[in-house]
């Protein structure tokens, strides 16, 4: 999985970039199919925000993170993005399954009609 990393008031060493492929290692394990994320590490009025986005399968998937720190906000952003992956791909599983058929239910009288109460 690639990694595209920019910083916006934020110098991106390559210890920030070792710490981002080392907290991502997980993310492309479990999902093989992802080809690529594109993340911008933000500094505005001393908080990092850290926000990411990516195609998955069809959709678009963007999450943010915020933090006084830099590598919590990093942190909390991967966490985003591993519900959000898992989410997509429940929901990609649950199309796979048969829908069950849905049928008119049948009126009362017509019921008590076939029923011979003589």
């Amino acid at each position: 999985m690639k990694i595209n990393l920019s910083g916006h008031h934020v110098d991106v060493t390559d210890s920030v970039r070792e710490h981002v492929n080392e907290k991502f290692s997980k993310i492309s394990n479990h999902f093989p199919s992802l080809i690529s994320l594109d993340m911008i590490i933000s500094k505005e009025h001393g908080e990092f925000e850290v926000e990411i986005r990516t195609n998955y399968e069809g959709a678009a998937i963007s999450t943010t993170g915020k933090d006084d720190v830099m590598y919590p906000a990093i942190a909390e952003a991967a966490k985003k993005l591993d519900a959000a992956l898992k989410h997509r791909k429940g929901h990609l599983k649950a199309d796979r399954h048969q829908k069950p058929n849905c049928t008119t239910p049948e009126i009362a009288h017509e019921y008590i009609q076939q029923m011979k109460l003589t």
